[in-house]
């Protein structure tokens, strides 16, 4: 986990903050991976997905619909929302985005527009279109999640009256390392309870989306079920749990599973 913590308000260019966060995190992961970057849209540049293909690894970022497309093969572009121009469409290729010599994009791009959203996903990856997916970036959500831990939902950190940057970071750091413990905690107790004794929720879901997401339909969240544990031992003066971390099945989509199998490996994906 890396952050950068600046001050509210105030403007600041944020080219050399990703920078800097993404030399941090390579050093960390290891060669041998594959690694995802994703990206919400309010992050898109063509500076950044430069930098995160020079590292060796795949960008995964998400972009508005007000940019333009050029499908491979066609002499002329259009929006890009034409390529899902309703929901329940999809749609993967490659080509150019964006129009403009300094703006301009050749890459994959992967569009869907799922029943019942408000808006569809349009993805920029480097990998070919055979061998990437757009429910991939459903993992993306684990991050919001984070969010509402940090806050309402968990650590309070709404509450603090930190003025500082410096102050901020600080907390954040002993924040993440509880998280991780918390996770580790509630991830491993979960893997371990007998099928037999989880309600079947499925049947709250007013509809069944089409695409298979990483995360599964849950009681209590894993953050939640790791404070309780780490609680009841302190509470009974026993060991306190450790943990272990417990891998989610890869986002798929039920027609394209054999082709997840041309990818490998994949082992971090970093949301954003």
């Amino acid at each position: 986990m890396a952050w950068t913590v600046l001050p509210a308000t105030a403007k600041h260019a944020w080219r050399r903050e990703w920078l800097r966060l993404l030399r941090q995190v390579h050093r960390a992961v290891p060669r041998a991976w594959t690694v995802l970057v994703l990206a919400d849209r309010g992050l898109y540049a063509r500076w950044l997905f430069r930098r995160i293909t020079r590292r060796g690894w795949h960008p995964f970022l998400r972009i508005n619909t007000g940019g333009t497309c050029r499908p491979k093969g066609q002499g002329r572009g259009g929006p890009l929302k034409t390529l899902v121009p309703e929901p329940g469409t999809a749609w993967q290729g490659t080509g150019s985005a964006f129009k403009g010599r300094h703006r301009q994009l050749h890459c994959t791009r992967l569009a869907c527009w799922e029943a019942g959203d408000k808006d569809p996903w349009l993805i920029l990856p480097d990998l070919p279109p055979e061998a990437s997916t757009a429910c991939w970036y459903g993992v993306r959500a684990w991050s919001e999640q984070g969010f509402q831990i940090t806050k309402r939902a968990g650590w309070q950190g709404q509450r603090t009256h930190m003025t500082k940057p410096e102050r901020a970071a600080r907390l954040w750091l002993a924040v993440a390392v509880a998280t991780l413990w918390l996770l580790s905690v509630g991830g491993e107790a979960e893997e371990t309870m007998p099928a037999s004794t989880v309600p079947d929720v499925t049947a709250l879901v007013p509809r069944q989306p089409r695409m298979r997401h990483a995360t599964r339909l849950r009681w209590v969240r894993v953050f939640r079920r790791g404070w309780n544990l780490i609680l009841v031992a302190l509470l009974e003066q026993a060991p306190l749990p450790i943990g272990r971390f417990v891998p989610e099945p890869w986002p798929v989509v039920a027609a394209l599973e054999e082709q997840a199998a041309l990818l490998p490996g994949l082992e971090v994906p970093l949301a954003a």
